[in-house]
């Protein structure tokens, strides 16, 4: 069946993957992650030395000593926190800008299935995310270690892995609005107000382990070596989630007709 066809994957991804070195979208993506995981551990060290020095003289200022908890809730913050950012400027114009430029029904006039389009376009976007997660987290345990000690390198990769499931689900949902719509801007508002409703639905104690932001505290008790509460509830949400996502992405783009470039 010519809609589950992935003929032209291959040759796609690889042309997906030059376009994002060639345009600084994978270099500038692997800089700003860099410079998240690097944060995550001086900010966890050097905060409370910052505050003291703020103060003016007469003024004491009492706090704990850093530790790695503080170290692991940094990363959280700075490359959980922010990282959907990251995730909803990389998939806003996928399909979008596409659409924009009219080369959609240029390149599926080629051997090319609608599936093979998709799939290529979010591999190179995962591919992208995942790679930056890489760099942020090689960069957050190594600072991690001199600041704090030894600490598992597994658990911290197990913390990493549930916040790059957290990412990828708000990937997926710019990237059904990119399909749905033929602007960047509408696609990144659509998937900032998909975080949103997310975020808010959090809220609840109740409703947090059916969300991607619900394998936040899970991440930390891994990265700590603790046993998560709730692990597997997030983790099957999640990936849900990010499956039907891509199932109405592809359902949507396989009813569109292309326009195609205009002179």
């Amino acid at each position: 069946m010519e809609t589950f066809s992935l003929v032209g994957y291959r040759t796609l991804l690889i042309k997906e993957l030059r376009e994002a070195w060639r345009t600084s979208r994978l270099p500038v993506t692997l800089i700003v992650f860099f410079i998240l995981g690097t944060l995550s551990p001086l900010a966890a060290h050097y905060t409370p030395e910052l505050l003291k020095g703020a103060v003016g003289s007469g003024i004491t200022i009492t706090s704990a000593a850093p530790t790695l908890k503080d170290a692991i809730m940094q990363y959280i913050k700075n490359v959980g926190g922010d990282g959907f950012l990251i995730a909803i400027v990389l998939a806003m114009g996928s399909v979008a800008r596409e659409k924009e430029r009219g080369t959609v029904a240029f390149l599926l006039t080629k051997p090319v299935s609608r599936l093979a389009f998709l799939a290529a376009k979010f591999t190179a976007l995962l591919i992208t995310l995942g790679l930056g997660m890489l760099v942020a987290t090689v960069a957050a345990y190594g600072y991690t270690v001199y600041f704090f000690g030894a600490t598992s390198a597994l658990a911290f990769a197990a913390m990493a892995l549930l916040i790059l499931l957290s990412l990828t689900a708000y990937l997926a949902l710019t990237f059904l609005a990119s399909a749905l719509t033929r602007s960047t801007v509408a696609a990144a508002s659509l998937g900032f107000a998909a975080w949103l409703v997310l975020a808010l639905l959090g809220v609840s104690p109740q409703l947090l382990p059916n969300t991607p932001n619900g394998l936040t505290d899970p991440a930390q008790a891994l990265a700590l070596g603790a046993t998560p509460q709730h692990l597997a509830q997030p983790i099957i949400a999640t990936c849900a989630l990010i499956v039907v996502a891509l199932a109405i992405t592809l359902f949507a783009f396989s009813r569109q007709e292309p326009a195609a470039t205009q002179a």
